[in-house]
């Protein structure tokens, strides 16, 4: 559950008083539009997608205008655009209209869950308006808070001192930015981004930052999200025939949301909670079959049930069935584990054994019982595997199962199939 853009984003910000760029839906009339560019002289014109997709502006999909001939001829550019990013392939449907923000300063802000700190942390530098990877670590503050007394002002005017920000900078973000922490932690986000944050002068010189640019992704086992009243669209897309028949679980206890990111991956990855999502899909990257979150304490006969669904729909081509979830708090381990286990051994009795390395990282209640249950089955059908508990990096998890990846392309999964008994025609 991503959302991108201003058009929702600047709603969200006006909850906790965070300054945005103006901003027209895809419904403007061309006098609103005339205005807009009449008020700022320049306009900004971008298409609206469904999820996250980035990357929007280095595949020349955002365009600017300063007259209303050129808004309209953009307009008509961009509202039904393709964007592909990898093999994600999403059409827009809708433009915004964005005014301009004259500025000397652009900031990059983030608030994201981090398993490497165990905590809620933020992302600040003060070269913002760029991709994030490409700055040099000596500038970009990455800061781990207590989220019992959430982001305080003295965390970020610390942060942009020992990047030696421009002082003129620092007293308007170290006054706005605490805010956006009340935005994520009381709606159940597990990542809120702004980039740019433009820093705008007014009249009498002093500089306001003014969001120009969003990013959130939730968590859907947290029901605090539905109070932002976000409509049910914005989270829809085209499904594929697998996607479909996962979702027809909805209407059952617990999570079963999918998308598929990549038909040709080569990793299977049953993820649980939001937060996990989010990180294991942007590190597995086009490895990934899957995105997907089947948290929410689902009994064992949905889980059973999902499980076989994705197991007929991928096992066959994956290298590595990849089980991630963070720590916890109400899903019985031991229950989705067992019912996951006896999905696999009832595929491989009914379609054959396959090459397969398991990784699992969990944590939870039942989670010895649940790790022994699965054990048992990979022994019985002696698949190789690597488990992880509640105290491992989730990060350094993710990154074991691409190794695993990695090393089954390049002849471990002949070695599995010889293990199995398998000839390598029916590997591969």
């Amino acid at each position: 559950m991503q959302v991108t853009g201003m058009l929702h984003g600047a709603k969200m910000l006006q909850f906790v008083d965070f300054p945005t760029t103006e901003v027209l839906g895809p419904d403007a009339s061309e006098e609103e539009i005339k205005a807009l560019i009449d008020t700022h002289g320049l306009i900004f014109i971008k298409p609206v997608f469904k999820g996250g997709v980035g990357k929007k502006g280095k595949a020349g999909l955002i365009g600017k205008a300063t007259d209303l001939k050129t808004a309209l001829k953009e307009k008509e550019r961009l509202y039904f655009v393709e964007h592909r990013v990898g093999h994600t392939v999403a059409k827009a449907n809708g433009v915004t209209f964005e005014a301009g923000v004259p500025a000397e300063h652009e900031v990059y802000f983030s608030i994201t869950d981090s398993t490497h700190y165990r905590a809620p942390t933020m992302t600040l530098t003060h070269h913002g308006g760029m991709d994030i990877e490409e700055l040099d670590r000596s500038q970009v503050a990455q800061i781990p808070f207590d989220p019992l007394t959430g982001l305080k002002a003295f965390v970020v005017a610390n942060a942009l001192s020992a990047l030696g920000a421009p002082k003129q900078i620092i007293s308007p973000l170290v006054q706005h930015l605490p805010k956006l922490w009340e935005l994520y932690h009381d709606y159940g986000m597990t990542t809120l981004e702004l980039n740019p944050i433009r820093m705008r002068v007014d009249k009498k010189g002093r500089m306001t930052p003014v969001a120009c640019d969003f990013k959130c992704g939730f968590d859907r086992d947290d029901p605090r999200w539905r109070r932002l009243n976000l409509p049910a669209s914005l989270f829809a897309v085209d499904y594929s025939d697998f996607e479909q028949e996962i979702n027809q679980l909805r209407t059952y206890q617990g999570q079963s949301d999918v998308y598929v990111i990549n038909a040709g991956g080569t990793i299977l990855a049953p993820t649980f909670g939001g937060g996990a999502n989010s990180l294991v899909t942007q590190m597995l990257g086009d490895d990934a079959i899957i995105s997907s979150d089947f948290g929410g304490n689902p009994p064992y006969e949905k889980m059973k049930e999902v499980a076989r669904i994705c197991f007929k729909h991928w096992i066959k081509q994956s290298n590595v069935l990849f089980i991630i979830g963070g720590k916890s708090n109400n899903t019985d381990i031991f229950e989705t584990f067992r019912a996951m286990a006896d999905a696999l051994r009832e595929h491989f009795s009914r379609h054959g054994a396959t090459p397969l390395y398991v990784v699992i990282g969990r944590g939870g209640p039942n989670l010895v019982r649940g790790m022994g249950a699965m054990r048992d089955t990979l022994d019985a059908l002696g698949l190789p595997y690597r488990f992880f508990g509640f105290d491992s990096d989730m990060s350094e998890v993710v990154l074991h199962a691409r190794e695993v990846d990695a090393w089954m392309k390049s002849g471990g999964r002949e070695q599995v199939a010889a293990r199995l008994g398998i000839a390598s025609s029916q590997a591969d």
